[in-house]
């Protein structure tokens, strides 16, 4: 079975806490329990960067969940085209760890830089749990 959802998000701080809540009720409501905090830490940081990085003025990001065959895909889509890296932030740093935890949480992540606007940085969790309708 194949779920998909998707939301867009003003950009603002508050959004970063109901990007979560709206990615762990989609997963509580398709049955997937498994993966779900690990999905949940990863739009918050992915959410994170596209509301401090990835938004031109006055543009939300859009935050879109699938569900397929034992695989969940996590997309957020924001407006600007300026690529992400991973960077090592000293012990000190109080941000920059976002991408490392993704690329620790997610079976797979990647970007997509050839949308019509902005880009898209996606993670993928293998997921045990059955989707229902």
């Amino acid at each position: 079975m194949t779920e998909t959802t998707r939301r867009f998000f003003t950009a603002r701080p508050e959004s970063i806490g109901q990007a979560r809540k709206f990615v762990t009720d989609a997963l509580a409501g398709w049955g997937l329990h498994d993966r779900a905090e690990d999905i949940r830490l990863c739009v918050s940081e992915l959410a994170t960067n596209a509301l401090v990085h990835g938004t031109v003025a006055d543009h939300g990001f859009l935050v879109k969940l699938d569900a397929y065959e034992g695989e969940v895909r996590l997309e957020v889509h924001d407006s600007r085209r300026r690529l992400p890296v991973v960077r090592q932030a000293a012990d000190t740093d109080l941000s920059g760890r976002g991408l490392t935890l993704v690329s620790v949480l997610a079976d797979d992540w990647g970007v997509l830089d050839r949308t019509p606007v902005g880009k898209v940085v996606w993670s993928c969790f293998k997921a045990e749990g059955e989707t229902t309708s």
